[in-house]
């Protein structure tokens, strides 16, 4: 993907336009059919693809296990309320926290390796991660999970906001997800983000120019996971639990799936439209039959093999093609005809 190096404005229109839209959804929703903890859903879902994306589509990066720093966050969430203290900012910031201590650990090990070495050991991770919240019930609570996870207020001292609502959780998700969505454009746009650019397109000569590229990997991915462990938290805290299946395999690759179909490689806009659009096809397909998930995996691979660049990258195209140019027409001849 390549960066723009001209001015970058600091909200871009696009952005401008997804939080409006964002932000007028209760007036909306309703009458086209969905529901606002839809909404919610897919704001968490779009934080989540945004994370993954800086790994994916800016360094170029494959995690096929993310989902279980996603996992980390919602358990990370739930435990520091139930068992430390039922605090929303401690909690919030604690699961951030946990989550991104344990993406850099893990990242420790695995920014040394390339493609698919370091593709199979985020598979192998992330079952690690699975396996120790099926098995570790005094803990996780086993397969059952953890459950009475409670939307706590938002105190802010002088002034307390009741998010036991759908409609309060999802303004609050919404400011935070405008935060996290201006700092990734920021980032994205900053000397830092042309380097995990650089690494993304070349990595031995971003090496050889002098950059430590194992370090911008790791921490690359540790920032990556510490946006996993904001959305998982946020979904904990929408859902009142966290379960194993939340660190599932299933849901590593929906976000891949997200990424991809949505654009991510060649957009920054690529992960709200896959995501945006997989929550969708997933509630609009699943009203009408079981099997939604062949279909969009149908729909999925004709994107892989016919369009790659995803949805965003047919947009681009389209927007690039060479304009028909009308044929100049003949000079009208002179009145009279010809001498």
């Amino acid at each position: 993907m390549q960066l723009a190096t001209g001015r970058v404005p600091l909200i871009p229109l696009p952005m401008l336009v997804t939080l409006l839209v964002l932000l007028s959804t209760p007036l909306w929703v309703g009458r086209v059919g969905l529901y606002q903890y839809l909404a919610l859903e897919i704001m968490i879902w779009v934080l989540f693809a945004m994370g993954y994306n800086l790994l994916l589509g800016f360094t170029g990066l494959p995690s096929f296990g993310h989902g279980a720093f996603f996992g980390t966050g919602a358990y990370a969430f739930g435990l520091l309320q139930l068992k430390v203290w039922p605090n929303l900012w401690f909690d919030l910031a604690g699961a951030v926290l946990v989550t991104a201590a344990l993406g850099a650990l893990v990242a420790l090990f695995i920014s040394h390796r390339r493609g698919i070495y370091y593709a199979l050991l985020t598979i192998a991770f992330g079952q690690v991660f699975w396996f120790i919240a099926n098995k570790w019930h005094t803990v996780t609570g086993g397969e059952d999970g953890l459950l009475n996870i409670k939307r706590l207020p938002a105190d802010f001292g002088f002034v307390s906001f009741n998010l036991s609502g759908n409609n309060a959780l999802f303004f609050f998700c919404l400011v935070l997800f405008a935060l996290v969505l201006l700092g990734m454009w920021r980032l994205i746009h900053s000397p830092l983000g042309r380097i995990f650019s650089a690494i993304k397109q070349n990595e031995t000569r971003a090496a050889f120019v002098g950059y430590n590229v194992w370090l911008y990997k790791w921490l690359a991915f540790t920032l990556s996971t510490a946006v996993a462990g904001l959305a998982g938290a946020l979904f904990a805290m929408a859902q009142q639990s966290a379960y194993p299946n939340v660190m599932s395999l299933h849901n590593s690759g929906f976000v891949v799936m997200m990424v991809l179909i949505g654009g991510g490689l060649v957009s920054f806009w690529g992960p709200i439209i896959g995501a945006t659009f997989f929550i969708l096809a997933r509630d609009l397909l699943g009203a009408y039959t079981e099997t939604w998930l062949l279909w969009y995996g149908l729909v999925f691979m004709a994107m892989v093999l016919f369009k790659p660049e995803g949805i965003a990258g047919a947009w681009q195209a389209w927007k690039a093609r060479p304009k028909r140019v009308a044929p100049a027409k003949s000079a009208p001849a002179p009145a009279g005809g010809a001498l």
